[in-house]
């Protein structure tokens, strides 16, 4: 049998050892350990200014807290699974340090009141984290779109040619995805970003304390009105993984892209070596790992999203160990979040070169311009839905005769509608079907270059 716990009296037997590794969540929560002896010191010295101990007692307390800092980072302090859960482990250690008084570092706050304060206080520091890179992957995103405005690129709808577009458009679509996650990421900040410390196990305290004062010295900028709400609520992690989950799906599907442009079949961008690897059986090959790790990876994240979801759902108030659940879902995704964007930062950056002469060729080897047809033919006094139905039958016949429509004469033109003149050839060439397309936020040149300075913009 395991040794007896320190809760309670209560109990007269120990706890089953796999209950003991059951019920432990130091294997895991170690990740909070410098945030539990941030807000520690916090608590005692809150303590000693509203007099429920005395400032030499904190002063011992806050100079034990800081020396378990110390060994931790030294690698010296490495609980094991007597301690349960990292609040013990700092709790057990600060008493051997300092001796009694470190039994009175828990007065006026529960384990419930300080995980809750313990996990927020990592998150605001990943969230900042995550957010800075962000920022760096937009910056390689704005960089390769600043390089690109006049390359041309097939855009598709149903993964079919529709109509052809700038490269750096379709690059920005992709930096306007991560500026809302920026945005959102922003937005769940303020409410990760409210202090439960004070709330107690489920109810506040009868001690005189001060949760202003503690909120103050940890930085957050609000405190929980409601100490049932406090200790319970995961609303903060849930929002978490939802930007999370977007964040991962905006990288999926830029890595889904980079899959097809760099399959034989698109040839559109050419993989570098630094973020290639190669088959154990076929020399040839070149296989694409990073953005399909990344596309796989999402999935982790998804799932810890649904996870957190279930586990709240129905859970009644207040505190209920379902909610150690909680951290390793969180740790998980902040870790995998935080990789595939460093990655996909990193791919974009050197590991994919796009090859502008294949991309001119597929945007001129199909019928990507017949939209600018009959658009040619409206301005030309033609009603738009009749000069769409004529060039559907001029699409049909090009096919027939295996041409496409730059190849035909002037005499085919004319011959299916005499509003056609020598001007269509230019109508219907790559780069002026790209450059007309100047309505706000088309992928006109000009109206991209705007775009890129508006990105610029957002940048600082």
């Amino acid at each position: 049998m395991s040794e007896q716990k320190t809760w309670s009296q209560r109990f007269e037997g120990a706890l089953h050892p796999a209950i003991a590794r059951f019920n432990a969540s130091i294997g895991f929560d170690i990740e909070l350990l410098e945030y539990d002896l941030t807000g520690s010191v916090a608590h005692a010295k809150m303590l000693a200014k509203t007099g429920i101990i005395s400032s030499a007692e904190s002063d011992t307390l806050v100079k034990g807290l800081e020396q378990i800092r110390q060994e931790y980072r030294q690698g010296l302090f490495k609980p094991g699974i007597e301690s349960e859960d990292v609040h013990f482990a700092v709790e057990r250690r600060l008493t051997e340090l300092v001796g009694d008084v470190g039994k009175k570092l828990h007065t006026g706050r529960s384990r419930n009141d300080q995980v809750g304060t313990d996990t927020r206080l990592y998150l605001r520091d990943r969230i900042t984290h995550i957010r800075q890179q962000l920022k760096d992957y937009q910056q390689v995103l704005l960089q390769l779109a600043e390089n690109h405005v006049e390359t041309p690129i097939p855009g598709y709808t149903h993964l079919q040619r529709a109509q052809p577009i700038s490269l750096a458009h379709h690059l920005l679509a992709y930096f306007e995805m991560a500026q809302r996650d920026w945005e959102r990421l922003g937005d769940v900040y303020q409410r990760v970003d409210i202090c439960p410390l004070g709330a107690g196990a489920l109810a506040g305290t009868t001690f005189p304390i001060d949760r202003q004062y503690t909120a103050q010295q940890l930085g957050f900028s609000k405190l929980y009105a409601n100490s049932l709400d406090a200790v319970s609520d995961r609303d903060f992690a849930i929002e978490f993984l939802c930007a999370a989950s977007l964040i991962l799906v905006h990288l999926s599907r830029l890595a889904e892209e980079v899959i097809l442009w760099a399959s034989q079949e698109f040839n559109f961008v050419q993989l570098t070596d630094s973020c290639a690897t190669g088959s154990s059986i076929m020399p040839q090959k070149k296989n694409p790992d990073v953005p399909e790790l990344v596309r796989g990876k999402a999935g982790r994240v998804f799932g810890h999203l649904q996870g957190m979801l279930t586990l709240m759902k129905a859970l009644p108030l207040a505190y209920n160990k379902d909610l150690q659940e909680d951290k390793e879902a969180l740790f998980d995704s902040v870790k995998t979040v935080s990789a595939c964007l460093e990655a996909m930062t990193i791919l974009m950056r050197e590991g994919i070169e796009f090859r502008p002469n294949r991309l001119a060729e597929a945007v001129a080897e199909d019928f990507s311009n017949a939209t600018d047809v009959a658009d040619y033919l409206a301005t030309k006094g033609v009603p738009f839905r009749e000069a769409y139905n004529l060039v559907g039958k001029v699409v049909k016949t090009s096919l027939a005769a295996g041409k496409l429509l730059k190849d035909l004469t002037m005499e085919e033109w004319q011959s299916l509608h005499p509003a056609f003149e020598e001007d269509i050839y230019q109508a219907i060439a790559p780069q002026q079907v790209i450059a007309a397309r100047n309505s706000y936020g088309g992928t006109g040149f000009d109206r991209v270059r705007n775009a890129l300075e508006s990105a610029r913009e957002k940048m600082k």
